[in-house]
């Protein structure tokens, strides 16, 4: 007697077949994998064993880079529009404030046009960027279209993963229940969903930065730079080595910027109060380690853009920004 197996249950098969017969996924495949779970074509448990098959085994880039094409085709994100840097902001903060957010205001005040997108995530302790915006009157868009408009505004705009794809921002509400982060918080970050010509991403794990590399070089991305930032962010720690690894078209190379703070560690902020952002902005009070997050964020996307040939010119330049900015 026959088997009549589920279409998806091939894609479960090649993850799970044990550790002589399994074998990652090809592009095409997790394309055709991802675009099945969009439409909502699959099982509930064949969609837990495929993310946690995925996570036990670690995805590739070649994996990521599929699930990313076959998001942006599902949602129509295609056309490049008028902004300059995509920046994603997934993980949130929980040692250090979110600094960056001062930095990509210090650049929108530049008419560098910056699209944030991200989650509230599930971790109660951590600050998540779209709370730092509520605090700062930035503007939150709540679709696309939205974002498009008040980028021409603001210069500065932050989009929630559910506005322009709820299905990813409901996959990726299904952490506390299978207890771990599976690819969709690797995948989200990659979607560029208004194809900015310079992309930014950060990652937590170190291996990660790889991953990130190798699925922007087939996505074709134009500028794609990958950091381990603090807590996850895209956002310099100056007491540490900052690793970087990029993707400019087709060509691929690894760097690391130097920490400011030499040999010094400042410790965890007993309490992360997001007012005192605004107190810093305001020149109210002094902080010296997230001054110089900001300054050395700030000049990583200087010279992502190819405003500074090297990290000396482009702090050099936040410098200046941030000496001359408007409180």
């Amino acid at each position: 007697m026959s088997i009549d197996y589920h279409p998806f249950s091939e894609f479960v098969r090649i993850l799970g077949r044990g550790k002589r017969a399994s074998r990652s996924l090809t592009f095409d495949e997790a394309r055709h994998a991802m675009a099945m779970i969009l439409r909502d074509e699959v099982e509930p448990l064949q969609l837990g064993a495929f993310l946690m098959l995925l996570r036990v085994k670690e995805e590739t880039g070649e994996e990521i880079a599929g699930f990313v094409s076959a998001a942006k085709e599902h949602y129509q994100l295609s056309g490049t529009q008028a902004v300059d840097v995509d920046w994603s902001s997934y993980a949130g903060k929980r040692r250090q404030l979110p600094w960056f957010v001062l930095s990509a205001r210090l650049l929108a005040d530049q008419g560098i046009k910056i699209l944030i997108h991200g989650t509230d995530g599930h971790a109660d302790k951590r600050i998540y960027t779209r709370s730092v915006f509520e605090a700062l009157g930035l503007p939150i868009a709540e679709d696309l279209t939205q974002a498009q408009s008040l980028l021409q505004q603001h210069n500065l705009v932050y989009l929630p993963l559910s506005g322009f794809a709820p299905r990813l921002q409901d996959l990726i509400e299904l952490r506390p229940l299978l207890g771990l982060r599976s690819a969709i918080h690797t995948m989200t970050r990659l979607l560029n969903p208004l194809n900015a010509p310079h992309s930014i991403q950060s990652i937590f794990h170190p291996g990660y930065l790889k991953i990130h590399q190798d699925a922007n070089k087939l996505l074709n991305m134009t500028r794609a730079w990958t950091i381990k930032g603090e807590g996850g962010e895209v956002e310099i720690n100056p007491d540490m080595n900052t690793p970087l690894f990029m993707a400019n078209g087709e060509n691929c190379s690894e760097t690391s910027i130097e920490s400011f703070f030499k040999g010094f560690k400042h410790p965890k902020e007993e309490a992360l109060a997001i007012d005192d952002l605004i107190s810093v902005w305001q020149g109210e009070k002094t902080h010296p380690y997230g001054e110089r997050a900001i300054i050395e964020t700030c000049a990583l996307i200087l010279m992502l853009l190819q405003k500074a040939e090297d990290m000396k010119i482009a702090r050099s330049k936040a410098e200046t920004l941030w000496a001359s900015r408007n409180p």
